[in-house]
């Protein structure tokens, strides 16, 4: 396939300035226009996936969902491992930087489509699911995290100088692009079928936050490399790619974070309940007067103390019990109770929406970017649930 030349320059190195010549010296394609032409077009072709690209992919999805199904992150990343060489995705930076539309489409159609094979069987796995299993290690996929963006950035930069340089190493880095791009859209066909929370649609943000990114610092690596757009497309396909890459960065600050935890889902907003107000009566103590009696010629005065009442204690008043409900979004049915705050916290059970439960905590406990509150259930079980999933009202007779 024939790209667009890069750059306009002559066939002989030896004639250009020298401060072109110096420059030249410093890139790591060839100089002349001919040997650039001929490289790009080698490069576009080891680019372009193959059918075992497609197969490797749907073996890859396969064993992801598995892992996800069992609940075993060592079958996750032996998909991972499985995965082809996401080829494609240089693709997508190569045709952003030479201004190809055409071979920039068809590179994001093929990894879309390898990557719709993965979703596909997530998608069917997600019915097999264990309503009463609690899948942490997907659910910790599915949500943005400093860790991720470094691996991303280090794998996307590795693959693409491996595979323009044809290193050795490329396959390993691309196994960790493979890692935070199929998870987490394994994660959400999953969630999308078994409704489990926190991992529809998070997932598949997660997994488009990741595809603009990890396209963007394959696209700088190119333009490191040498690569200059020649056509307003490559340009105006870079500054979408830098924006998506902001945006991205702007999803892991604290609003990023609060997002990731309930995206796209709506969550109902608890009343502000008021503390029941002890108030102490103190009881008035009358002190003690001296009461002289008369003179007479033969006595002297008397003083008779007067009779000086005990205090009466007064009781506190018994705070009236907090009542809430289990008021979860309408995908989720119902809250998870945990031991200890916390997502990486072991559940010991969970309650249906609309759950007449009693709240323990004085204020919420602050874990994982969310709060947390320790609640009673009706058969007496203590724990803790989030504070976004439970409507507080305030307490009444018989409500």
């Amino acid at each position: 396939m024939s790209l667009p030349q890069t750059e306009q320059t002559p066939d002989d190195a030896e004639h250009l300035p020298p401060a072109r010549r110096r420059r030249a010296q410093r890139l790591l394609i060839p100089v002349t226009a001919n040997e650039r032409e001929a490289f790009i077009d080698a490069l576009a072709r080891r680019t372009t996936p193959t059918l075992n690209f497609y197969l490797l992919a749907l073996l890859s999805g396969l064993t992801i969902t598995l892992g996800i199904l069992t609940n075993q992150p060592a079958l996750m990343t032996a998909g991972a491992l499985l995965a082809p060489l996401l080829t494609p995705l240089i693709g997508i930076a190569l045709g952003t930087v030479s201004g190809s539309f055409r071979f920039f489409g068809r590179s994001l159609l093929h990894f879309l489509l390898a990557c719709a094979g993965v979703f596909v069987l997530a998608l069917g796995g997600g019915y097999l699911a264990d309503a009463a299993l609690q899948y942490d290690y997907a659910q910790a996929q599915a949500r943005l995290s400093w860790g991720g963006f470094a691996v991303l950035t280090l794998a996307s930069v590795l693959t693409t100088f491996g595979l323009v340089q044809r290193r050795r190493w490329t396959p390993l880095s691309s196994v960790a692009l493979a890692y935070v791009l199929f998870l987490p859209l394994a994660d959400a066909g999953f969630g999308l079928s078994s409704r489990q929370p926190a991992l529809w649609p998070d997932g598949l943000v997660v997994f488009a936050i990741h595809l603009a990114w990890g396209a963007l610092f394959c696209a700088l690596t190119l333009f490191a490399l040498g690569f200059r757009p020649l056509t307003m497309f490559g340009y105006t396909a870079g500054g979408v790619l830098a924006i998506l890459g902001v945006l991205a960065a702007i999803g892991l600050s604290s609003a990023g974070a609060a997002i990731s935890a309930h995206i796209a889902l709506p969550t109902p907003l608890p009343s502000a309940t008021p503390s029941p107000t002890l108030t102490l009566t103190p009881s008035l103590t009358p002190s003690p007067t001296n009461t002289p009696l008369p003179p007479t010629a033969t006595q002297p005065p008397t003083l008779t103390p007067s009779v000086t009442p005990s205090p009466t204690p007064t009781l506190p008043p018994t705070p009236t019990p907090v009542y809430a409900r289990v008021n979860a979004p309408e995908a989720y049915g119902g809250a998870i109770l945990r031991r200890e705050p916390g997502f990486d916290s072991p559940s010991i059970t969970s309650a249906l929406n609309g759950t007449l439960i009693i709240v323990l905590s004085e204020k919420a406990t602050q874990a994982d970017e969310t709060y947390w509150l320790r609640v009673r259930l009706p058969d007496g079980t203590e724990g803790w649930m989030l504070q976004s999933l439970i409507a507080i009202a305030t307490p009444v007779p018989n409500w």
